[in-house]
C-alpha cells in the first residue's frame, strides 16, 4: 500500500471519527452485549430516518473504539427493539455483529490490522461506521504482486485485490445460487492468475462447457472428439472396470489378462524407442507396467490360447473375454482410449499435452 493512499484515505476517514455520544450524531451506537466472538450494538435512528440503518446494514463492516484501538466487526443481523418502525419517531435499533479483528495503534503511531483482538469491547463502548483508511488496511495484502479484481462494495473508491500465490496455496470454493455469477467470478480469478504467473497451469473439469468461451486465446479444449487417453496407461484393475462396465470382474478372465498383457507389451517392445526400452529393462513388465501394447496383439494371444488343444474347458471363458474386449474397442464412447493415436503416444507426450507443458501460450 502506498503511503500517499493511506494519507489521503486517513484524511477522508477523519470525518468518520465520533468521539462523543450526542443527539444528532446519526452514525454512533453503543455496545450492549458481547461475548468472545460477537457483540450487540444499540443505536437510535432519529426521526424515522434510515441513514444509520443503511450504513450499518447486513454485510457491512463497522468499528468499535476500544482505547486507542478499533475492533472491526461485520454486521450479520439487525432489528428494531420493538419489531416495529415508527415514522417520524426515534427508533431503537439492535445490530448483531461478528468480531473479525482489530486495527492496532502502535507506540510510534503506526496502525496495522490483524485478525486477533487484544482487547474486547466493553459495555457502552462506542461503535461507528468504519473509516476508509481502516478499510484500506483490512484489505491490504501487504504484498506487491497483487491483482485487482473489482471494487469494495462498502467503498467503491477502494480496489478489491488478491494475492494470487496466497489464493492458490490453499483450498477455496466459490458458492452461490444459480445466476449470481459464479462462472464469471471464476473466469476473472483464473484470468488474473495466469496474468500474474505465466508459468501457472490450470486444469478445468467442465462438464457443462461453461468456460471454453471465456478463454478462447488461453485454453486448449479437450473433449470426447479430441481426447486421447491411452488404454495402456491404465492399471489392470482400471482396465477391467472398462471391460466389465463397472460390474465385478470375473476372476478367471482377470487372471488371463494378468498373464497375457505383459506378453503383449513385450511383443510391442521391438517398435518402441530406445529410451522406453531402457526404462522398461530396469524392472520386469507386469500387467500394471505403463508401457504401450496393441489391443490386436492381446487379441492374437487370446486366439492362440483358444486354438490350443489342451485347456478345452477354458475356451468359453476366453471367447467371452475376447467379446468383451471387442465390444469395448468398438464402443464409440471409448474411442478416446482405443484410437490408433494412443499407440504412438508416450507417457511424457500424453501428460505434456493434457497438462500444457510447455503450453504454447495456452496454459489452460
Amino acid at each position: 500500500m502506498r503511503n500517499s493512499d493511506l494519507q489521503t484515505s486517513s484524511q477522508a476517514g477523519e470525518q468518520d471519527r465520533r468521539d462523543q455520544m450526542a443527539r444528532g450524531n446519526r452514525f454512533l451506537g453503543r455496545v450492549v452485549a458481547c461475548n468472545g466472538s460477537r457483540a450487540t450494538i444499540a443505536a437510535i435512528a432519529e426521526d424515522g430516518g434510515t441513514e444509520l440503518t443503511e450504513l450499518w446494514s447486513v454485510g457491512r463492516l463497522i468499528s468499535i473504539t476500544v482505547g486507542q484501538n478499533r475492533v472491526v466487526a461485520l454486521a450479520y443481523s439487525m432489528q428494531t427493539g420493538t419489531k416495529n418502525w415508527g415514522e417520524g419517531e426515534d427508533n431503537t435499533v439492535l445490530i448483531e455483529v461478528e468480531l473479525l479483528g482489530e486495527v492496532h495503534v502502535g507506540d510510534d503511531g503506526s496502525e496495522l490490522f490483524s485478525t486477533g483482538i487484544s482487547r474486547y469491547p466493553y459495555l457502552g463502548a462506542i461503535a461507528h461506521r468504519i473509516r476508509a483508511a481502516d478499510l484500506l488496511r483490512i484489505y491490504d495484502t501487504r504484498k506487491g504482486d497483487t491483482a485487482v479484481i473489482g471494487k469494495l462494495t462498502q467503498d467503491e473508491s477502494i480496489d478489491a485485490t488478491i494475492h494470487v500465490p496466497s489464493m492458490l496455496s490453499k483450498h477455496f470454493a466459490v458458492v452461490g445460487s444459480t445466476g449470481v455469477g459464479k462462472s464469471t467470478a471464476v473466469s476473472l480469478l483464473l484470468r488474473k492468475a495466469i496474468e500474474s504467473d505465466p508459468k501457472l497451469r490450470v486444469l478445468i473439469l467442465d462438464p457443462h462447457n461453461e468456460f471454453a468461451a471465456a478463454f478462447p486465446e488461453h485454453a486448449v479444449v479437450i473433449d470426447t472428439d479430441t481426447l486421447d487417453l491411452p488404454f495402456w496407461l491404465m492399471r489392470l484393475e482400471e482396465f477391467a472396470e472398462v471391460l466389465f462396465r463397472g460390474r465385478p470382474p470375473i476372476a478367471e478372465e482377470l487372471d488371463v489378462l494378468r498373464d497375457l498383457m505383459p506378453e503383449a507389451k513385450r511383443a510391442f517392445r521391438g517398435n518402441e524407442s530406445a529410451l522406453m526400452r531402457r526404462t522398461s529393462d530396469k524392472s520386469s513388465i507386469t500387467a500394471d507396467t505403463p508401457v504401450p501394447y496393441r489391443i490386436a496383439d492381446l487379441l492374437a494371444l487370446i486366439d492362440e490360447r483358444i486354438g490350443r488343444l489342451e485347456g478345452r474347458g477354458e475356451k468359453p471363458m476366453l471367447r467371452s473375454l475376447k467379446m468383451r474386449i471387442m465390444a469395448a474397442i468398438n464402443d464409440p464412447r471409448y474411442h478416446f482410449m482405443f484410437s490408433n493415436n494412443t499407440i504412438s503416444d508416450t507417457i511424457m507426450e500424453t501428460i505434456a499435452h493434457n497438462f500444457r507443458i510447455p503450453g504454447d501460450d495456452r496454459p489452460i
